[in-house]
């Protein structure tokens, strides 16, 4: 999981306690009992966060529509959790963040091109009998919000350029303090010394801090609808604190190695459709209009020509 995101600690137990074979949020599970082109259903998992529950629906759905079974488990948790059961082949295919996989999962430096951060990826699934498919245009990163007409008064467009300001208060989670792609960055690479962090657990009140002008930014998420929002601008990462973060296709070697090229092919094909944009209006449909993940997925695949 994104570590912008906050984990419930019910959640966690509850997943814990019931094993990764219970059914997951966002779409539920399926386990079909009929075997799939190719061998048995493929176990696709997600994050509990909504994109990559998203990812998930909009991946099993492109398969299931080449006619490979899938089950899905999704709303799993963090990597933490998820890690193991992908290693074991007990979970299969998991949509991935590169530089979060990296750094968070395997608590590595990432490089900064989406490119160097697949080959280093790879590198660090390989022992694990796990493969990478090709990386999608698509990011999720964090992404560094302040009031448009704030950052218009003040001449900021990047990040260095809050320098300008006489103090600069960030509103985030509690784990973007220590964090260098977050407000540790601000400090340590920017060298903000106007700046000072506030601990807001949730993404909500944060929004409401930055609206009210007790906090100067807040980090989001690339694909929040809040992005594109002419109340806001996001700023420019001219140091590049943050990696990049392409969604990539994390799958068991096995699955890889029985289905062959068509299932690749298949996967590959969806990833190249994938946008940042694109998955931002997704993002929306589920969390502001309150429309099924699964539903969102099926439209997009539909629109694309993929199902």
């Amino acid at each position: 999981m994104r570590w912008t995101r906050n984990i419930r600690a019910a959640a966690l137990v509850a997943v814990a306690a019931f094993g990764l074979t219970a059914c997951g949020g966002g779409g539920g599970s399926t386990q079909p009992a009929a075997q799939s082109k190719g061998g048995a259903p493929i176990v696709v998992a997600s994050f509990n966060f909504t994109d990559s529950q998203i990812l998930a629906e909009i991946y099993a759905g492109a398969l299931e529509a080449k006619g490979y079974a899938v089950t899905r488990k999704l709303n799993l948790g963090s990597r933490e959790l998820i890690y193991p059961s992908l290693k074991s082949g007990e979970l299969q295919f998991l949509p991935e963040y590169q530089g979060a996989a990296i750094t968070t999962g395997f608590g590595k430096d990432a490089v900064k091109t989406a490119a160097g951060e697949h080959e280093q990826l790879a590198q660090l699934f390989a022992p694990s009998g796990i493969s990478l498919l090709n990386y999608a245009p698509a990011e999720n990163k964090n992404t560094y919000l302040m009031k448009a007409d704030l950052a218009k008064a003040n001449g900021i467009t990047s990040i260095s350029d809050l320098k300008k300001l006489p103090k600069v208060v960030m509103a985030g989670p509690p784990e973007c303090e220590s964090r260098l792609p977050c407000f540790r960055g601000f400090t340590d690479v920017y060298k903000l010394t106007n700046a000072t962090f506030q601990t807001v657990q949730e993404a909500g009140p944060r929004v409401q801090q930055l609206n009210s002008g007790a906090a100067t930014v807040i980090p989001v998420d690339s694909v929040s609808p809040l992005v594109g929002d002419p109340q806001y601008v996001a700023l420019k990462d001219d140091l590049q604190i943050v990696p990049t973060e392409n969604v990539v296709p994390a799958v068991t070697k096995k699955v890889l190695d029985e289905r062959g090229a068509d299932f690749a092919n298949a996967v590959n094909a969806v990833s190249a459709k994938l946008t940042t944009e694109g998955m931002r209006e997704l993002n929306k449909r589920v969390d502001s209009d309150g429309e099924p993940a699964a539903d969102v997925a099926k439209d997009w695949l539909s629109q694309q020509g993929l199902a």
